[in-house]
């Protein structure tokens, strides 16, 4: 009898060893296990249910954590976008701003000059245009400040050109190739600029110091009282070096050895500097424009003058026009960034409601866990008189705590 049963035996291995009764033999497997899954699961056992909920958490838990890579790439997407898109709105409006700054700037200088009634012109009309240039080398040691542009005697630039930064008077051209010419900034130590200081309206001046400012140099003596920090300082004229009426930056006041001394802050950042403009300044003689512009010949250049006087009178009225147009819209822009600030306020606030029940749906199931395996130990009971009814907060305690009262 049992050599029989060991023959039976043998023959069921040496079966299975074969490849096609494996397969066979793991398919009736998995039916049969399958099988008695489907008969368990239709039976309300207290085992067959916390089987379920095992297996509940177990696949919950596993989806969550293979969820988390995906989410974490979305949300980190979403914000980088959202950044990158208010990031360049900020920039493009900051750059608008400044420009309108360096208008509004040029703007208060040429109402100085007209209250002054400073005499502009003498025999002729200059007109000028400004091209853009490229620096291509940038000479930035303690002593020598200046720079190399990609535009020189092809494109009518001369010694003595001025070159800006926007509006903002950067340097003056000393020497000119025909593709390349070199510009000497405001700050090398061999810079002098005539100025005027506005509103005291006191000549001077402005040297460079081989760093970031400049230097306030021969005031007549007794006019150094009135300046106040904080004025603007702009070309003059004097000596038909430089343009008149150009900003070049504001006076700042310190005391060194109890003495107030003023340094120029220059508008523009020279260290920063990647492109400016160059003006091409031409002369036309006014008896000419008069006869070209005007049938009647005005023979009295007081009348030239002051027809000149008007035509920039109308030039400024246009552009304070166009700058208020422009200031509204950036007004528009900033109203609209503030009512975007607004909802990403409140997407933040949806999102941290959000984080808060997902952490309390977390404590849910972490109660849920613990009482599978505790819950015995907490709940009142024949033989456990000492537990509490399932529900209470007693008894809730009780299972976060892993059965102890």
């Amino acid at each position: 009898m049992a050599s029989s049963r060991d023959d039976f035996i043998i023959a069921i291995r040496s079966a299975f060893l074969k490849k096609s009764t494996q397969q066979k033999f793991s398919l009736l497997t998995l039916a049969s296990i399958s099988v008695f899954i489907i008969v368990l699961s239709s039976l309300d056992f207290k085992a067959v249910r916390y089987l379920k909920a095992a297996i509940s958490e177990i696949v919950y838990r596993s989806s969550f954590v293979v969820s988390i890579p995906e989410n974490m790439a979305k949300s980190a997407f979403t914000e980088v976008v959202e950044y990158t898109t208010f990031f360049n709105s900020f920039k493009k409006n900051s750059v608008e701003l400044e420009r309108l700054k360096s208008d509004y700037v040029s703007n208060e200088i040429i109402q100085y000059e007209n209250k002054e009634l400073k005499e502009l012109i003498n025999d002729y009309v200059s007109s000028s245009d400004k091209i853009l240039a490229k620096i291509i080398v940038d000479h930035d040691s303690p002593f020598l400040k200046s720079i190399i542009i990609n535009k020189g005697s092809k494109d009518n630039i001369k010694i003595g050109t001025n070159i800006y930064d926007q509006s903002y008077l950067v340097g003056r051209v000393i020497e000119v190739n025909y593709k390349t010419s070199r510009v000497l900034l405001l700050s090398d130590l061999n810079s002098n600029v005539p100025v005027t200081i506005a509103p005291q309206n006191i000549q001077a001046i402005v040297t460079g110091a081989g760093s970031d400012y400049g230097q306030i140099k021969y005031i007549k003596s007794g006019l150094t009282e009135d300046l106040v920090g904080e004025s603007i300082v702009y070309t003059s004229g004097t000596g038909a070096i430089f343009k008149s009426g150009v900003p070049i930056g504001i006076l700042q006041s310190f005391k060194e050895n109890s003495v107030n001394e003023y340094k120029v802050e220059f508008y523009s950042d020279f260290s920063q500097l990647k492109y400016v403009f160059a003006e091409i300044v031409t002369k036309k003689e006014i008896s000419q424009t008069i006869e070209n512009n005007d049938s009647n010949e005005i023979n009295n250049p007081i009348d030239a003058k002051i027809k000149i006087l008007e035509d920039e009178l109308k030039i400024i009225e246009d552009s304070n026009q166009k700058f208020q147009v422009e200031n509204d819209n950036l007004k528009n822009e900033i109203n609209n960034l503030n009512f975007k600030i607004s909802n990403l306020n409140n997407e933040i606030s949806s999102k941290e409601r959000t984080i808060s029940q997902f952490n309390l749906d977390n404590k849910e199931l972490e109660f849920l866990r613990l009482n599978l395996e505790y819950g015995h130990k907490c709940r009142k009971s024949f033989l456990n008189t000492k537990g509490y009814n399932v529900g209470s907060e007693n008894y809730k305690t009780c299972v976060l705590n892993r059965g102890k009262n």
